[in-house]
């Protein structure tokens, strides 16, 4: 099962509050999550899908696709969110989960098919963020191996428990799903980087020369 939790995108990207509009940022938002639900509705090999969410916009989105809907009424936690969404997995016999998220809209399905091809029987696969910070995808089997807790420094901890379960823990280096758009650099990233999706169209149209560096938000 893929899990994406997707908090509310009205108030989406507040680190880029300096350099975008909240009209901007969500639009934003709605575009990366379009696109990685396309590129997983491209994979042959795709897994059940289940997005963990209240906000209508995703709601919508996900039953276009036939994807499932895991209600986050209380607008959780990214962490509690999909703390909930796993034990739903478990109680349904599901073995495994591969966490997402939607902000990652240059994913590739073969970088989906690399995780897969690296997910032990029984273990964990952890692809990190551009900066090794956060962590973009985690596979976990069976589906409650360890809990997640997200947050930008994610990736270490995720780490030492991943290993601390004394099963194989693949880390896979994947430059699609590394790019989280979070800081005008990212952006730059994106609008930059070869492709056509949704997100780098927007970003393309906007006048990089009049952003800063990077954010403090």
């Amino acid at each position: 099962m893929i899990l994406i939790p997707v908090k509310n995108l009205s108030n989406a990207k507040q680190r880029l509050a300096s350099v975008l509009d909240q009209s901007s940022r969500t639009e934003l938002a709605q575009a990366m999550l379009s696109d990685v639900l396309n590129t997983l509705g491209g994979w042959r090999d795709c897994p059940e899908i289940s997005l963990v969410t209240s906000d209508a916009f995703a709601t919508e989105l996900a039953r276009s696709f036939n994807y499932e809907v895991i209600s986050d009424d209380g607008c959780r936690s990214e962490t509690d969110a999909i703390e909930i969404a796993t034990q739903l997995c478990e109680q349904k016999g599901i073995q495994s989960t591969l966490v997402i998220p939607g902000d990652i809209p240059l994913i590739t399905v073969s970088e989906l098919d690399q995780i897969l091809e690296a997910a032990p029987e029984e273990g964990t696969v952890l692809v990190p963020s551009a900066g090794k910070r956060g962590t973009n995808a985690a596979f976990r089997s069976p589906a409650g191996l360890f809990p997640l807790r997200f947050g930008n420094d994610s990736f270490k901890p995720h780490l030492a428990a991943a290993q601390a379960t004394g099963k194989p823990c693949a880390v896979l280096s994947l430059p699609g799903i590394a790019l989280d758009i979070d800081t005008p650099s990212d952006l730059r990233q994106l609008a930059a980087a070869p492709g056509d999706t949704r997100a780098q169209r927007m970003a393309r149209h906007w006048n990089f020369d009049e952003l800063p560096v990077a954010s403090n938000g």
